[in-house]
């Protein structure tokens, strides 16, 4: 199924299903950037605002955009959006929603769904200041291996979403290219007892 069906269908429930993947993102999210304060924030896949709510305490202006439009009434009806514009975007399409660039990049749950990530490394490259920081969020590549992908169930069935697999040199090479330096690497397992991490999550800066 097209992604931004699937999120648009997936919506209603997002915020209430049971979803370990979104969970333990949001608490790595958290525990990577809990220092960082920032004057401007691009939010890449906000979805229904599961992160934003906790970035609007960390700086003062964020851009949120997704893909699907259903996903974003969800984040817009989420508190005071004061400092955060919300705005409908393919980032796989032309980056004309904006020419700024920001002091923080947050990619989360994303680039499972993105087949060339080079391109969007690029992007990010461009609207990212010297010096800024780029946080990537993603289903761990092993829990991808063993057949694990983004899907929910409806009333009716369950959905598979479109992913693709990229492994962790994958990341760190592309970013290189593009003059994003790999920071801190880390990896969040479900449980002290589970075999495999459940997220990775890779912080870079770049360079000036």
């Amino acid at each position: 199924m097209s992604v931004e069906g699937a999120y648009n269908q997936w919506s209603e429930q997002y915020d209430s299903n049971e979803n370990k993947t979104r969970d333990l993102e949001a608490i790595a999210l958290r525990e990577m950037l809990g220092k960082i304060q920032f004057e401007n924030c691009l939010e890449i896949g906000c979805g229904t605002g599961k992160n934003t709510e906790w970035l609007k305490t960390k700086g003062k202006k964020i851009l949120a955009v997704d893909l699907s439009e259903e996903m974003l009434a969800v984040a817009r009806n989420k508190g005071s959006n004061q400092n955060v514009q919300f705005i409908k975007t393919d980032i796989n399409a032309d980056w004309d929603f904006t020419h700024e660039q920001f002091d923080l990049i947050v990619c989360s749950l994303v680039l499972e769904h993105i087949e060339n990530i080079n391109r969007i490394m690029r992007l990010i490259s461009e609207r990212l200041k010297p010096g800024g920081t780029l946080y990537i969020g993603e289903l761990h590549p092993f829990k991808q291996y063993t057949g694990s992908k983004a899907k929910f169930k409806n009333e009716k069935v369950e959905l598979d979403i479109n992913c693709y697999t990229h492994h962790i040199s994958e990341f760190t090479n592309s970013a290189k290219k593009y003059l994003l330096p790999l920071i801190e690497v880390n990896e969040f397992f479900d449980g002290p007892e589970a075999p495999i991490p459940r997220i990775l999550t890779l912080k870079f800066v770049k360079s000036n």
